[in-house]
């Protein structure tokens, strides 16, 4: 079994505005309400691949039981922790420029994490654990990684920031940076292909056994200890990219899973990735279909 975690899950309200001008009344063309977080994109792309997922995380109020009641909709299995607050709203205006206001994520008590910690101990060896999206300011995760680790859980990490360090030790099968967030962890910028392979390749040094850098438009990097590989992406108009990465993620675990070669996982992800970045909500099977005979993965 595949599960997801997100600590601040999130009802994404998207309107359309033809122009959008701070200071006045916008009247909105389309408006859209999806679930949002980037482990309930991971959980809600598994499924769409014919791939069984749990969604866990802390969710409340009424936009908690909607989120919910939408996952269930779409056949996800959800085993949330509920919260003191409402699930966050996030508001993505589509106009001629883009503007985001996320809101702030939910307090997760001491009794809250107990109860996460519960249900992971009920999670089983091979078991799939995808730590996706932001972790609370000041959150130890030492206790939840020692449990996975314990259990023999396949760990895959899609978090930006420095948190990411107290992640590698713990040997995930999998991390998932940009290229800018692969240069934030090492203080550094980076630009190129060639600038991310030295740094992918630290990440396996210190325990991580597959790296991918989303690299956008450009494509993705696959690195391990043995391997380098490099796929470009397919070209096709880019209406949205919110959920590209997750997409990525969920498609290559989805392959491996079904086929245990990590090269052929890797050009499912970043078919999957161009396919929700070409449409305005995540990406189906038949999307990925269609685009993976464009993925061409080279050994660099």
């Amino acid at each position: 079994m595949i599960y997801t975690c997100t600590f601040a899950p999130a009802i994404d309200y998207t309107p359309y505005v033809d122009q959008f001008e701070t200071g006045k009344l916008n009247r909105t063309t389309e408006v859209n309400f999806l679930p949002g977080g980037k482990g309930i994109n991971v959980a809600r792309v598994l499924s769409r691949l014919q791939s069984e997922a749990t969604a866990l995380g802390f969710v409340g109020g009424f936009t908690g039981a909607y989120l919910k009641q939408i996952l269930q909709e779409q056949n996800i299995r959800t085993d949330f922790i509920e919260t003191n607050e409402i699930t966050r709203i996030n508001v993505k205006i589509k106009s001629d420029v883009e503007t985001e206001l996320n809101g702030p994520s939910p307090t997760i008590t001491s009794d809250m994490y107990a109860q996460l910690l519960k249900k992971v101990e009920l999670l089983e060896e091979n078991d799939w654990f995808v730590l996706s999206g932001t972790v609370p300011a000041g959150f130890d995760l030492t206790a939840l990684l020692n449990v996975l680790s314990s259990k023999g859980i396949q760990l895959v990490a899609d978090i930006a920031g420095q948190v990411l360090h107290e992640i590698v030790p713990y040997r995930p099968v999998l991390v998932k940076p940009n290229l800018e967030e692969l240069g934030d962890l090492f203080n550094t910028t980076l630009l190129t292909v060639d600038e991310a392979i030295p740094y992918a390749k630290q990440l396996i040094e210190l325990g991580v056994h597959h790296v991918i850098v989303s690299l956008g438009g450009d494509g993705a990097l696959l690195v391990s200890a043995e391997d380098v590989y490099y796929a470009a992406a397919p070209r096709g108009k880019v209406v949205n990219t919110v959920g590209a990465g997750d997409s990525v993620v969920a498609a290559t675990i989805a392959m491996y899973c079904k086929t245990g070669d990590w090269q052929q996982a890797f050009r499912h992800g970043v078919a999957a990735g161009s396919a929700t970045a070409f449409q305005l909500d995540l990406c189906k099977q038949q999307d990925v279909l269609a685009l993976v005979k464009q993925v061409i993965v080279k050994k660099l």
